[in-house]
């Protein structure tokens, strides 16, 4: 699987030295296992990808078309999650729909005030056996971050995205994302502008030499746009959009979380009401309000969330 990466070259190099490192411990392990490399021209995602230089600039634009100016669209979501949600709660604690209504199950398990894990600084969600109900509810969004904010993006390992191959995604026109600082800085904006121009025209040169698309790629920045389908049940996109709905977290990702819990709140109100930063959840509740500590932004963001502006 090696080949089905950006970079195979670096790819079969790591690979290769653990594999060495494994046959050193139990030189007999990989014979348990079919180990026949696949190559390039087998593999189902290059028999099907597009020839010729700037092949994603279609794709791109059709991408961005459908995301209508948001950094993350929901595209789809499990219409029914309320209801199900509320049978899964009944189903763990053994209570029948005359005991506990829908209403009341969901404020059982969302309302930081009537439940206890909503306000551990540890996500312990998934051991908690009520907290599982909200694994039956599914939401998939569109989005369009940096090559930087996607990387930090994929911690939420939960939350899995499809990701392009950007030798297949590549396009000869510069195609980034620019910082909201740099944006409001008329001087950093033209030198960033620049940079992007001069990195793509670095990647086209080579490409244009005949260099591989997985060396030549290297030069693209860390602004590099990335677009992709994400997917996650609302028990981790529970825990993602506490921790990045924080004023604490990294620009795209923050502003894609707050997208992405104003379209629940329009899709399944009933779900979203108690859902933000950690302050916004403790406040009233208990103590400290904030659990950055030292690094609390300085800003009350719990008394006007969400409409509370952010500054950078």
């Amino acid at each position: 699987m090696s080949a089905a990466s950006d970079t195979p070259g670096e790819a079969r190099q790591v690979i290769g030295e653990m594999v060495a490192c494994v046959r050193g411990v139990d030189p007999q392990f990989f014979d348990r296992f079919d180990t026949a490399p696949l190559e390039c021209e087998e593999l189902p995602e290059w028999n099907h990808a597009p020839v010729g230089a700037n092949s994603g600039k279609a794709f791109a634009k059709e991408f961005d078309a459908r995301l209508n100016g948001h950094t993350s669209r929901l595209i789809d979501y499990s219409p029914n999650a309320p209801r199900v949600i509320a049978e899964a709660y009944r189903a763990v604690v053994g209570l029948t729909e005359t005991q506990c209504s829908d209403a009341e199950a969901i404020d059982r398990l969302l309302n930081p005030a009537r439940n206890p894990y909503r306000l551990q600084t540890l996500n312990i969600g998934v051991h908690a056996p009520m907290m599982r109900a909200l694994q039956h509810a599914n939401y998939t969004f569109a989005k369009k971050i940096s090559h930087t904010a996607d990387s930090q993006d994929q911690r939420h390992r939960m939350v899995p995205g499809s990701r392009p191959l950007l030798t297949l995604a590549d396009t000869r026109d510069p195609d980034f994302i620019t910082p909201m600082l740099v944006n409001g800085n008329v001087r950093a904006k033209e030198i960033h502008e620049c940079t992007m121009r001069e990195a793509w025209a670095a990647k086209n040169e080579l490409l244009d030499r005949g260099v591989p698309p997985e060396i030549a790629l290297y030069l693209l920045p860390n602004a590099k746009a990335i677009r992709l389908v994400e997917s996650g049940s609302l028990l981790h996109l529970l825990h993602k959009w506490t921790m990045r709905t924080c004023f604490n977290a990294q620009e795209e990702i923050y502003q894609a979380s707050i997208e992405e819990v104003a379209q629940l709140a329009e899709a399944q109100p009933e779900l979203a009401r108690y859902i933000g930063p950690p302050c916004h959840l403790r406040a009233g509740i208990t103590t400290p309000i904030c659990t950055e500590g030292s690094h609390f932004c300085g800003v009350k963001v719990w008394l006007d969330f969400p409409n509370i502006a952010r500054r950078i």
